[in-house]
């Protein structure tokens, strides 16, 4: 498919900031861009690791919370696209160097037991759930992006850690704790729209809206838990009552 040489233009730019660790600035400074260029960016974005090499391996969600999504101005999620280089393993050193201005999120974690058709229940394709954390480094310059800017940046995706998966089972309202050094947030999986598993039917709107596919195997991030924390050269970790914990730590070399 052809697209406009200036969302190459714009992937290309977004790209080289994340290669580089360099800010850049919103693009709604220079160009007027609608949710749908956004995800085209997006999508051009993401067949550029492709080529380096990288292999998508599923999605997150973001602005489920009812706050982000009013502070925002919108009333559905957004959806970006994870990949092998982002995936850590529980209790992985972090080289921070890799990140511009790392944040890290405690989250709810999918996974699907069987491919996903676009008419497909998500939930039913879901075979378990774990722990997880999400590093999200927005490359735009003091944070300041519109929504068009996140859809097109992919959400911010960064790296994500996993704990131990566990069979399916209800996660509702259950509480969370992400610490990062002396630094400590609490809250509760329901923040995730109210209960994460509607982040899964959330997600399968979204991807019959874009034709985006997941398969078996794939990874469900469903969404922030609490607010943020920056990464820094300290353990981070997250616990989730009754589904455990993940940790990483953050390394300068």
């Amino acid at each position: 498919m052809n697209h406009p040489p200036v969302f190459e233009f714009l992937a290309r730019r977004l790209d080289d900031a994340q290669i580089h660790r360099t800010e850049t600035s919103s693009l709604a400074d220079d160009f007027e861009l609608d949710v749908n260029d956004a995800y085209t960016i997006q999508s051009l974005l993401i067949d550029r690791r492709e080529r380096r090499g990288e292999t998508v391996i599923g999605a997150k969600l973001g602005f489920t919370s009812k706050a982000k999504m009013a502070q925002m101005g919108v009333s559905e999620v957004i959806v970006g696209r994870l990949t092998d280089a982002m995936r850590l393993a529980d209790g992985d050193d972090v080289d921070l160097t890799r990140f511009i201005h790392p944040r890290i999120e405690p989250e709810v974690a999918y996974r699907l037991g069987r491919d996903a058709g676009f008419d497909s229940d998500l939930v039913e394709c879901v075979d378990a759930v774990a722990p997880a954390v999400e590093i999200i480094d927005s490359r735009y310059r003091d944070f300041r992006f519109t929504l068009t800017d996140v859809v097109a940046d992919n959400t911010s995706a960064a790296a994500f850690a996993i704990g131990d998966w566990q069979p399916l089972q209800p996660v509702g309202n259950r509480a969370v704790r992400l610490s990062v050094g002396a630094d400590e947030i609490v809250g509760s999986t329901s923040a995730i729209l109210g209960d994460p598993v509607h982040a899964l039917h959330a997600l399968g709107r979204v991807c019959r809206q874009r034709g985006f596919t997941l398969r078996a195997g794939d990874v469900i991030l469903a969404g922030a838990a609490t607010a943020a924390l920056p990464l820094t050269a300290d353990g981070a970790r997250c616990e989730v009552a009754g589904l455990g914990t993940v940790a990483v730590k953050g390394v300068r070399p």
